[in-house]
Order: C-alpha cells, then sequence, then structure tokens
C-alpha cells in the first residue's frame, strides 16, 4: 500500500474526506517555507502539493501568480523545492506529496532527473497542469520508471471518452477542477457541481476522486466532499500568507484555516 492508498484507507476508517493542500514553495519566504509546509500537515492536510512557481502561468488566478512571483524573488527553484520536500517528509514520513507544477518547468530541468530527484527525496505524485494527454507520454514512462503517480487532471469540459483516457492507469487520486476557468476562491459552488463529480466518480471506478479550484470555506469544502473523496484548496489558503502583515503572523492564519477545513470534512 502507497502513501495515497493508505491515507484514503484511514480516512474511510476515520469516516471523513481526505483534505489536499495546494502551498506555493517559497512562502512565507525561502526561509520559513519549511516551517508553512509543516504547520498544514500539523493543522490537518493529509496530502500537501508543493506549488512550483513559475514564470509565465496559464492556470492561476490572482492570488497563485502574485505568490510564484514573490517565491521567485526569494530564489525558488525546483533544486530547493526537492530540498524542502526531503526535510518535510523526514519529519512525516506518512504524508503524500505532490509536485504541482507547469511542464516547462521539469523540461528544462530533465524529465529523468526530475523524476530521480522526486523519488529520492520522498516526493510520491506529479501534478502538470499543462501537459495533455496527447502529449504525456514522453514523461509518464519515466514517472512510472521511479515510482512516482502522475495525477490525472479533469475538467467540467472533459468529455466521457476523453475522461476514460485520462484516468487509464492511473494512481493516486484524479483531480477535478470544479469550475471552468483559473484558480481562486470563489463565493460559491456551480450549481451543477453535484453531477460533474458524480459522472466522474463513476468513471474513475476505484481511483479517489478530489474535487478543486474554488473553494474558500468551510461549508464549500463540505458541500464539495459529498460528492468527492478528497477536497483541494489552495488560493484561500495562499491569500492568508501573502496578505499577511508578516510571515509568523501569515503561517498562523494559513495553519487556522486548515484545521477549519478538516473539522468540516469529518463525518
Amino acid at each position: 500500500m502507497d502513501r495515497f492508498e493508505a491515507v484514503f484507507e484511514r480516512c474511510r476508517r476515520e469516516n471523513r474526506k481526505a483534505l489536499v493542500v495546494y502551498m506555493t514553495v517559497g512562502l512565507p519566504d525561502a526561509d520559513h517555507a519549511e516551517e508553512l509546509l509543516c504547520g498544514l500537515i500539523e493543522s490537518g492536510a493529509d496530502i500537501i502539493e508543493l506549488g512550483v512557481p513559475f514564470s509565465d502561468p496559464t492556470a492561476d488566478g490572482a492570488a497563485i501568480q502574485a505568490a510564484g512571483q514573490l517565491a521567485l524573488a526569494q530564489g525558488i527553484n525546483l533544486e530547493k523545492i526537492f530540498a524542502i520536500a526531503g526535510r518535510v517528509r523526514a519529519r512525516y514520513p506518512e504524508t503524500p506529496l505532490i509536485l504541482f507544477s507547469y511542464y516547462n518547468v521539469i523540461f528544462h530541468y530533465g524529465l529523468e532527473a526530475a523524476a530521480a530527484a522526486m523519488k529520492s527525496c520522498g516526493i510520491d505524485g506529479v501534478l502538470t497542469v499543462d501537459l495533455p494527454l496527447e502529449e504525456r507520454d514522453e514523461f509518464l514512462p519515466v514517472c512510472e520508471k521511479y515510482g512516482i503517480a502522475f495525477i490525472p487532471l479533469l475538467s467540467p469540459a472533459t468529455g466521457d471518452e476523453r475522461a476514460e483516457a485520462i484516468l487509464r492507469g492511473m494512481r493516486g487520486f484524479a483531480y477535478c477542477i470544479t469550475l471552468r476557468g483559473v484558480t481562486g476562491a470563489r463565493e460559491s459552488l456551480p450549481a451543477e457541481l453535484g453531477d460533474e463529480l458524480r459522472r466522474f466518480k463513476r468513471l474513475a471506478g476505484d481511483l479517489p476522486v478530489a474535487a478543486g479550484f474554488g473553494i474558500s470555506s468551510g461549508k464549500m469544502a463540505k458541500d464539495a466532499a459529498c460528492y468527492a473523496d478528497a477536497v483541494v484548496v489552495g488560493s484561500a489558503a495562499v491569500k492568508l500568507v501573502t496578505g499577511a502583515v508578516d510571515g509568523a503572523s501569515g503561517i498562523s492564519a494559513a495553519c487556522k484555516f486548515v484545521k477549519e477545513l478538516a473539522q468540516a470534512l469529518r463525518g
């Protein structure tokens, strides 16, 4: 049983849904990035998505774009992210870690080198937001070689036939975008969310389904969890860090928020 399987099995035993938290690595600053990630885990995050800052994002809203610029100004790159991930892994041996990145960053680093580094530092999976089904065959075999789960991404625009092809042979979980557009906290979830997540659950079979994009409160997380095995939160947590008066306050606010979300997903 790998770490993903263990997390979802534990959540089933505890009658709750898993909480996946995205955080741009390098917040609130390079010296306290590890502290923030560990605090999120201590506060109830079951799975951590390690957000790789990128200069030209296409799927990110204003909050994560701004966070990426802050992290890049701190000199954060893949090499430093792997080092931080290795230290987090040593402290939390059971928590799945996912490298969440645009493909260009990984491609520039080198596919084989990146997969080997992920394996070495204890990263369990990778999610490349801009690598379509038709082009993933150059990276997927490399991930499989090193035991890195390639996390599939689905959206409301993904038809059944294409979704089945995207999901075939995947492990970890399926990341299902809850709305059309870029990332960013929303005030409410789409009315058709339940139908979309039920469709993806049917197509995914035994593969857990996580709902993400736009979730900004415990109520929204609980509503999305009615139809999914996990809920993903990113922009709302990132904004609490970047909008704080100082790093310590940002870490505290994000951890408090994650505790509230974790509690909302119980029962």
